[in-house]
């Protein structure tokens, strides 16, 4: 069974990424996508960090479903996170 849509979580300024949850099994996976691949997938790079949130729900559909493809195939960092990053969205 796939990874399941979990919790949009916030934007991490810090990290310069949008924190988000998804679901194996009932059981969390703790998720991250960087800004760098939210402003290629949507090919804008003027959004302002109170504006990411907004930005990944527009593109939550494409970023789950890369995000279900990296974890089935392996590829998940120590620690059980997943991470998605610009070279996860090939153009």
């Amino acid at each position: 069974m796939p990874l399941q849509q979990g919790q949009v979580l916030g934007y991490d300024f810090n990290r310069m990424v949008v924190e988000f949850t998804m679901l194996d099994q009932g059981k969390v996976v703790a998720c991250a996508i960087s800004t760098a691949a939210l402003d290629g997938l949507e090919q804008n790079t003027s959004i302002k960090a109170e504006e990411r949130v907004n930005q990944f729900v527009r593109l939550r559909a494409a970023i789950e479903e890369r995000a279900v493809q990296k974890f089935s195939a392996g590829f998940v960092e120590s620690g059980g996170r997943l991470v998605l990053r610009s070279d996860d969205f090939p153009h």
